[in-house]
């Protein structure tokens, strides 16, 4: 059997584990059973997904004696929605759900979101557990307990802080993650080195490439830092009151870019958080805050691993920036969640690994760096 490193969040009595390893999921049902209230669970994943680990969990579940079914959803972020909510507590409901099932997420940042969400509310409060199955969620979604769905307004909008039970890392379900979803995860990877860890920014430097084209043990290293550096923020700050948010860097400018492209796919998350970390780094160098040549490291780092760094760059995608308008991505902004008193709160960076929050910023000034962006 495989080394499983154990991370804790802590958080008295709602404390839970990271465990992070190869082939979690295959001996995922004796890793639960300890945490579960009743020997009963029922797993929400996606068609893909379904196809690729449901078996293997499903087996695991049935030889450690938990009784189980599974929902499965269709894939994409169009299904962090009111709809697809209301299904999955619906067919929660007609199953005839106790309060002592648990819900296992197993999938991405969309069905770990919805399924955490649909714990935090159907009777009052399920427990659930995360297997995330992206290197994205892996470092950031599964971890946190924040939970949610997408509206026409913009990107988590609607939903609750609901921790998790557990968390199982699997390293082996990155084998077969495609390569788009990959780098997705690795923006976030990269997020924790430029808020406050100058020295794994400048591993990543020197790692990433090798790390993204397959090294397991780099790829292992990345998701402790990440987790390790995740779970002590959440344990410090776990309602966002101030130092969490800090691991929003990016997500400001990176929520408009895809409330703008209509979540179709067109643009993923991570992508969008790689453009946005590119654009925080520049109103930093606008604003005086940070050295150019640091934006200038940033920038150059992420364009070399394959992230698109210009809203006209976006490869692959069906949209691409062309024709979008920089006042309409400012009043996308403007329904963040940060908004206070009618300002957006926005993490800039004072240099690699010296991030903090900002309110004085004038939106003239943001959407001049948006126009410059889209005209690249």
């Amino acid at each position: 059997m495989t080394t499983i490193d154990t991370l804790e969040v802590s958080l008295g009595d709602r404390a839970y584990d990271i465990k992070i390893g190869s082939g979690l999921i295959a001996q995922a049902g004796g890793l639960m059973k300890p945490v579960l209230r009743q020997p009963s669970a029922v797993v929400v994943t996606d068609e893909n997904l379904a196809a690729q680990h449901l078996p293997a969990l499903e087996t695991s579940l049935t030889d450690a004696g938990i009784a189980h079914r599974s929902l499965v959803l269709p894939a994409g972020e169009a299904t962090k929605s009111f709809a697809k909510l209301e299904e999955v507590i619906d067919r929660l409901l007609e199953g005839g759900i106790e309060r002592g099932t648990t819900l296992v997420a197993l999938g991405g940042g969309v069905i770990g979101d919805l399924t955490g969400f649909a714990a935090a509310v159907t009777l009052r409060g399920l427990d659930f557990i995360q297997i995330p199955t992206t290197l994205l969620a892996q470092v950031d979604s599964s971890v946190g307990g924040k939970t949610g769905i997408n509206t026409a307004r913009g990107k988590n909008l609607v939903g609750s802080f609901h921790q998790p039970r557990l968390v199982l890392a699997d390293m082996d379900v990155l084998e077969t993650l495609p390569q788009r979803e990959l780098l997705a995860g690795y923006a976030e990877v990269v997020k924790y080195g430029l808020i406050n860890d100058p020295v794994f920014f400048t591993w990543l430097e020197e790692k990433g490439p090798a790390l993204i084209a397959g090294d397991r043990d780099l790829r292992r290293e990345a998701v402790l830092v990440s987790c390790r550096a995740k779970a002590d923020i959440v344990a410090q700050d776990e309602r966002e009151a101030g130092l969490r948010a800090l691991l929003n860097l990016g997500h400001t400018f990176g929520h408009a870019f895809e409330a703008e492209a209509g979540y179709g796919g067109g643009l993923i998350h991570g992508e969008a958080v790689a453009l946005g970390m590119v654009m925080a780094f520049d109103l930093s160098v606008e604003m005086g805050f940070c050295p150019p040549d640091d934006a200038a490291r940033v920038r150059a780092h992420l364009q070399a691993c394959g992230l698109p760094v210009a809203l006209t760059a976006i490869g692959g995608n069906a949209r691409t920036g062309a024709g979008w308008n920089s006042a309409t991505l400012v009043s996308h902004m403007m329904r963040d969640k940060k908004v206070s008193k009618g300002r957006i709160t926005f993490v800039l960076a004072r240099g690699i690994g010296k991030a903090f929050l900002e309110r004085d910023v004038e939106l003239e000034r943001v959407e001049a760096l948006l126009k410059t962006s889209l005209a690249a």
